[in-house]
């Protein structure tokens, strides 16, 4: 077995921030308050150390690797790393080998495997038996959903932790302790420009990993600030950050009227079926460092608000968009959601569901708090029964037409109609079977 894999964290060369600001202990991590705020189920499971099979899931740099090390710290077991990447069935046999042979000693083995998914079932299926009868205990973290990318066997025996990205302020945070700190760049007097760490918090999208690079490429690329006292300062300025991230707009503020112009750029250009537009929007918020979820969940929104049955299938690109953003992240998730803007722009609009809403909602708020209709109440118990629920209700499915005259609205909005179709895409098919409906009803009610 390699020797490097008894460790996770290697300390003989210089490293990159990220790695001598990586936390070891709970009490450093940032953000995860979920998991590891006071009384929480992972944080007791650690400071325990009962460590049972576990699967880490989470976006890119929001401390999946950081909790293997801090278990790996707190843990009388002995802690074996593997990369996905790097190793194939013949090594994990190998550990697998000296891990059982430990057990029969007393001595509990963890192994932590970064980037499962990048396992095939295979390879998967070498740690199976060993997890199983106890031999080790086994510590996975993915970006993929685990329920697509590992064994099933295998992720019935772990226990997943949906770890979150980080929000902008736990970013701030952490930037603010890697200037302090002696590991960071405490030991050099770096002077930031008021509202730059905000900027790169915005601009790494949740990614510790990402922002810590971001400042440390900012600093080694700062204004030379040197004074007889203190040579070797430097100064961190908006200038200085844009040029290292070849991002102009990085001044854009996701709290500011240039999110809400930019966003509102968007919609507007997809309902009005521009797709070029849309795309240059798109383009502007997310090279800015726009959140890619949020877009993803405007575009959600815009699909029933904007196209609705007009072409039902847009509610499916927007959350199939929406999930590969959250599966995979930026930059690779700019193409999905290119593709639903697309989509979006170039389908047939109706916003008849936004509208029947609406009309809906005036009269549920103004109108008195009507009784539900007797015919269609549940009457689950004899007494129900006895004093009216349900009585006289019409089950659709014993209709030779599979409908009935069976009155739902309240008496007082009786004949109100809420949902009026267009002609557009498929919504002309379904007004017209609206309209059939309504024919029969109308022919049959007085029978």
């Amino acid at each position: 077995m390699n020797k490097d894999q008894l460790t996770i964290f290697e300390h003989d060369m210089p490293q990159p921030l990220p790695a001598r600001m990586r936390p070891q202990t709970i009490d450093e991590i940032v953000g995860q308050q979920h998991l590891l705020g006071p009384g929480r189920v992972l944080r007791r499971i650690i400071e325990q150390d009962a460590v049972s099979s576990m699967i880490f899931w989470g976006p890119p740099g929001v401390g999946k690797t950081t909790l293997a090390g801090v278990i790996a710290n707190h843990t009388k077991a002995r802690f074996i790393n593997f990369s996905a990447v790097t190793s194939g069935i013949k090594e994990i046999k190998e550990v697998m080998k000296e891990a059982d042979e430990s057990r029969r000693f007393g001595e509990k083995t963890i192994v932590f495997v970064d980037e499962i998914h990048r396992f095939n079932k295979a390879q998967q299926d070498a740690f199976l038996p060993f997890v199983e009868k106890g031999a080790i205990i086994l510590i996975g973290a993915t970006t993929e959903n685990p329920s697509f990318e590992v064994n099933g066997a295998l992720l019935s025996r772990c226990k997943v932790f949906v770890l979150k990205a980080l929000t902008e302020e736990d970013i701030v945070t952490l930037l603010q302790r890697a200037l302090d700190s002696p590991q960071g760049f405490g030991n050099q007097l770096v002077e930031v420009e008021e509202g730059v760490l905000p900027m790169i918090a915005r601009f790494c999208s949740g990614d510790a990993r990402t922002a810590l690079s971001t400042l440390e490429m900012a600093v080694l690329n700062g204004e030379p600030a040197g004074t007889d006292e203190h040579p070797e300062a430097v100064r961190v300025t908006r200038e200085v950050l844009e040029q290292c991230t070849s991002r102009k707009s990085l001044l854009y503020d996701k709290s500011g009227e240039e999110h809400y112009n930019l966003i509102s750029a968007l919609h507007k250009s997809m309902r009005n079926s521009d797709p070029d537009a849309a795309v240059y929007w798109l383009a502007r918020m997310l090279e800015s460092g726009e959140d890619p979820l949020y877009i993803a969940r405007r575009v959600v929104r815009f699909a029933s608000e904007d196209v609705g049955l007009a072409d039902p299938r847009a509610l499916e690109m927007a959350v199939a968009a929406y999930q590969a953003c959250h599966f995979i992240g930026m930059p690779e998730c700019s193409v999905h959601l290119t593709q639903a803007v697309v989509y979006l722009s170039i389908v047939p609009k109706s916003n008849a569901l936004d509208v029947a809403y609406m009309e809906a909602k005036r009269d549920a708020l103004s109108q008195i708090d009507e009784p539900v209709p007797m015919q269609i109440r549940n009457a689950p118990t004899k007494l129900m029964k006895e004093v009216g629920y349900g009585k006289g209700y019409m089950y659709a499915h014993d209709y030779e037409d599979r409908l009935t005259t069976l009155q739902c609205l309240p008496d007082s909005l009786v004949g109100r109609e809420y949902y009026r179709p267009t002609e557009q895409g498929n919504e002309g098919r379904f007004k017209e079977r609206l309209q059939q409906i309504k024919d029969w009803k109308k022919e049959h009610e007085n029978k």
